[in-house]
């Protein structure tokens, strides 16, 4: 098997094993068993359970900034931008293998490495958000930094919630009833003269 493609199958036997169980809870053994490969087979790739869960934190963090990316840069329309911003997060957040968790629900995250990259990415989410507010309001660059922190803040506890209450509110209607919120505050602001 291509390097690329064992690489692929190993990553995501971990993650199966990390979303059930929880970073502490699972074994490098299980991991191997779950990929059908040898611990050795294992380790070749990565030189450690960290190694193997940080590169999982690192894929799935490029995937929720690029679908944030992708959500601003779908319209030129300012309150649909700001529903897309929420779509992105409960895709992200829906989407298969709950990958989310990894981001967002790990026992690691008192652990400078994956505190760090958590970080990174809400901030990197913010930054995507952020400019779109200086550019298109009279709010210094402060301010807009701010706001955008608490829009992804917003994205990320609401649509945490909206799963783990099982959905008792169907997803798109949820995604509109907080975009909607976010949208009544965000559109206050004055936009900037050109």
């Amino acid at each position: 098997m291509p390097r690329s493609a064992r690489r692929r199958q190993l990553l995501s036997a971990a993650q199966e094993v990390f979303v059930a169980q929880g970073y502490h809870a699972a074994a490098m053994d299980e991991i191997a068993d779950r990929a059908g490969v040898s611990k050795p087979v294992l380790y070749q790739h990565f030189p450690g359970k960290l190694e193997l869960y940080l590169a999982l934190l690192e894929e799935h963090s490029e995937t929720l900034v690029e679908k944030q990316r992708e959500a601003l840069e779908s319209t030129e329309d300012n309150r649909q931008r700001v529903t897309a911003s929420f779509q992105a997060y409960f895709d992200f957040v829906a989407g298969e293998g709950e990958a989310f968790r990894i981001v967002f629900e790990s026992d690691l995250r008192n652990l400078p490495a994956v505190r760090e990259k958590t970080e990174q990415t809400l901030q990197r989410c913010a930054e995507l958000i952020g400019e779109v507010i200086r550019q298109d309001t009279s709010v210094s660059d402060d301010e807009a930094h701010l706001l955008s922190m608490g829009m992804v803040g917003m994205a990320e506890t609401s649509a945490r919630y909206w799963l783990s209450s099982y959905g008792s509110i169907p997803k798109e209607a949820a995604e509109q009833l907080i975009a909607r919120l976010a949208w009544r505050g965000i559109s206050g602001w004055d936009l900037a003269r050109s």
